[in-house]
Parts: C-alpha cells; sequence; structure tokens
C-alpha cells in the first residue's frame, strides 16, 4: 500500500509541476506535511543536496524521498524499491505526455489553441518556481514558529549568504572560481558551524 500511495503522490507532483525540478518543490512541501514522510527541514536539506548532485533535482528528491520512506518501512530492500517506485511515479506523466504528444503532433503543431495553452503556462511555471526559490531562502535564513523576532533570523544563514554573495561578485580573484568550489565550501561551512 505504501509503494502504490509513494507512486500516486509523485505521479501527482510529476503530472503538475510544469517547469522543471524547482517546480516540484511547493508539491514536496504539501506533500511533507500531508504524508509525514519527511519534515519541512529534511525537504530544505533534500533542496542543497540535489541542487548539488548531478541530475534533475525532482528525480533526485523522489528518489530520496522513496528511499527514507522505504527505508522507514523495511530496511534496504523496501528503501531501493521505494526509490524506484518513487521515481518511476514522478517521471511517468511526462513520459506519457511526450508520447501522446508525439503520437498527435503533425495535428497541433500551427494549432492557435496549443500555442495559447502553452503560452498560459509560462507564467504558472514561472510562479512555481518563484514559490520554490521563496520557500527555500525563508527555510534557510528564518527558523519557523519564531514568528516576528530576532530569534526566527537564522544569523548563521545570513553570514554564509553574504559571504558567498561577496565571494561571487565583488571579490575579483574569486569571481570566476567554478561553482563547485562554492558549493563545496558551502558544506564545509554546513558541517563545521552545524548548520540544518
Amino acid at each position: 500500500m505504501m509503494y502504490l500511495r509513494l507512486f500516486y503522490e509523485f505521479f501527482k507532483t510529476g503530472l503538475f509541476a510544469v517547469g522543471g525540478g524547482m517546480a516540484t518543490i511547493p508539491f514536496l512541501y504539501e506533500m511533507a506535511d500531508s504524508t509525514g514522510w519527511f519534515t519541512r527541514q529534511d525537504l530544505a536539506n533534500m533542496i542543497a543536496v540535489g541542487e548539488s548532485t548531478p541530475g534533475p533535482i525532482g528525480v533526485n528528491m523522489a528518489t530520496y524521498v522513496g528511499f527514507i520512506t522505504g527505508m522507514n518501512a523495511g530496511g534496504t530492500p523496501a528503501a531501493l524499491l521505494g526509490a524506484v517506485i518513487a521515481t518511476l511515479g514522478l517521471i511517468a506523466p511526462s513520459v506519457i505526455i511526450i508520447l501522446i504528444i508525439a503520437a498527435v503532433l503533425k495535428s497541433f503543431r500551427n494549432n492557435r489553441y496549443v500555442e495559447r495553452a502553452f503560452y498560459g503556462l509560462r507564467p504558472a511555471s514561472t510562479g512555481l518556481i518563484a514559490a520554490a526559490g521563496i520557500s527555500v531562502v525563508m527555510s534557510n535564513l528564518f527558523f519557523a514558529g519564531e514568528g516576528l523576532s530576532l530569534a526566527a533570523v537564522n544569523w548563521k544563514g545570513w553570514i554564509l549568504a553574504v559571504v558567498l554573495w561577496l565571494l561571487t561578485n565583488v571579490v575579483k580573484q574569486t569571481k570566476k572560481l567554478h561553482p563547485i568550489v562554492f558549493i563545496g565550501l558551502s558544506a564545509a561551512a554546513g558541517v563545521l558551524f552545524s548548520m540544518g
């Protein structure tokens, strides 16, 4: 039953998250709240790891959630199966839609309604990606449940953000370094200063 729900939840996410992996993040926040498979802090950590590892972030996160859900349910074999099922659930809508579009592409190629529908999807996709970005910023720079106070400010997160901004935009010697250097430095700072 758990595997069926994993597939269903990620199928829904894959079906409605138009605009790529970052557009899945609002759906994943809702999934965290409704299923209890992972917390919002777990999601923030998944985003950080997913952004710094190869592959699409949505697929990385589906695989991770499936893995930890399976691990909690029955150990390593269940975890591997959960990872595969969640990943398949996420990519299945795209595969199905692409197959349907490929089958009828010639008849709809110059259809003005299809063009308008895709034009209308652009703002929705932009909104989902913006919501994901705001969620990531808020979860890393402020503590949830503290209200509007100085206690709500994650000072370590702010300091790291300012240092990274300075190193990537102001300091001439570090501006042209490869992004992997900053990812590694951020990971080291997170471990060293217990950020997360």
